[in-house]
């Protein structure tokens, strides 16, 4: 058994739909009431959720939103490189690892709405890194994006977008 299919088996982790593999570690008992989250949310969320994220070389996290900020936490592996794209269409790039001399870092806030994706920097490699989402992540707060349809919205970034879309 590999190192990455012996972290797949011990952490329980199972296909996400955006790629890779995930297994979510933390869901708050406490929850929001839908009264107190502003008008994008339809019905209550817990105060927060956190999942294990496994990325490999061979795949990639694509595009896609969510309505909630994002703190990416790295673990271990390769390097990640993370692709922003604001709702402006400003695209931004960042390096999530533990070389914070050489301007990696360990943590990464991806704001909410912001599209955003990644891939593991190193070839023959995987990346295990957390997730962690509040209010707390719902399947109906996550939009995997389109190719064409996030092409035409922000053509000038056809390119990063074609790499990094499923479909």
């Amino acid at each position: 058994m590999t190192k990455i299919e012996q972290i797949i088996t011990n952490l329980n982790l199972k296909p996400h739909p955006e790629g890779g593999y995930f297994k979510e570690t933390y869901r708050s008992e406490g929850e929001i009431n839908e009264n107190s989250l502003d008008s994008n949310y339809i019905g209550k969320r817990n105060y927060s959720t956190c999942i294990y994220f496994l990325l490999t070389s061979n795949m990639f996290s694509s595009f896609h939103k969510i309505k909630q900020d994002e703190i990416w936490h790295f673990y271990e592996g390769s390097p990640i490189r993370l692709y922003t794209i604001s709702e402006r269409g400003k695209l931004s790039e960042f390096i999530i690892g533990r070389d914070i001399a050489n301007g990696q870092s360990p943590q990464l806030i991806v704001p909410a709405k912001h599209w955003f994706a990644a891939r593991v920097i190193n070839e023959n490699d995987y990346s295990l890194v957390g997730c962690t989402v509040s209010p707390g992540f719902d399947f109906n707060d996550f939009e995997l994006a389109k190719r064409k349809k996030l092409i035409s919205k922000f053509p000038q970034h056809k390119q990063i977008i074609k790499e990094l879309t499923i479909e």
